[in-house]
């Protein structure tokens, strides 16, 4: 997986009247999560922009309030590719992978950035583009390659978690289907269910009509 390098701020005011105010200065509001789970009430001292949000069991989990320039997070989002990312945050590096972006309902204007913070020793899950390679056997024979599944979710370390999961297709049959229970790559973890299809070669006319033609 590439590396994407951001720089980012952090910011001490939250809630959407904040987060407007920084939209207009041609800032986006960032939330990392993913950091170290703590006991409470927590006494340690937290970072610029951390707080301490509570979960179950008296303890609470470490999230870092941030934010970004539009222009710097463009080629990150608007492209298929993933990366670890590289933050830079005012001097301080962590590493994080892009969680979910927000987008306005109506423009294109990017509203809001979840980041997962990753180590070297944390599996995270994330979802990786499918590339198909090979020429599937079903096709020569007058069928239509069909890709239903263009993201897989995959459960690594992130130093693990490739840009791509190739799929070859070479073997695949007419009618025939390849599944995620069919597929193994050395230190991942495929999570979606294991009958969802990743793809198909399909009948089509042509190739009905070849078949009919053999069996004459």
């Amino acid at each position: 997986m590439k590396t994407f390098q951001l720089s980012a701020k952090p910011r001490t005011e939250i809630g959407k009247k904040a987060a407007k105010g920084l939209r207009k200065e041609g800032f986006i509001p960032v939330v990392m999560n993913g950091g170290e789970v703590v006991e409470l009430p927590y006494n340690g001292k937290l970072e610029a922009g951390q707080e301490v949000i509570e979960t179950v069991n008296n303890k609470g989990i470490l999230v870092t309030n941030l934010k970004v320039t539009v222009d710097d997070v463009r080629k990150l989002i608007y492209t298929p590719d993933v990366f670890a990312i590289e933050l830079d945050i005012e001097g301080t590096k962590k590493m994080a992978v892009l969680k979910e972006v927000q987008f306005h309902p109506v423009k294109e204007e990017i509203l809001h950035i979840d980041l997962l913070e990753v180590s070297e020793d944390k599996p995270v899950t994330i979802e990786v583009p499918v590339k198909i390679e090979g020429h599937a056997v079903g096709v020569k024979a007058g069928g239509k390659l069909n890709l239903s599944m263009k993201k897989i979710k995959v459960k690594a370390v992130y130093t693990n978690i490739p840009e791509r999961v190739v799929v070859n297709v070479d073997a695949l049959e007419l009618g025939k289907t390849i599944q995620i229970g069919d597929l193994h790559y050395d230190g991942l973890e495929l999570v979606n269910a294991k009958n969802a299809v990743v793809c198909a070669v399909q009948l089509t006319r042509a190739a009905r009509g070849n078949q009919a033609e053999e069996a004459k």
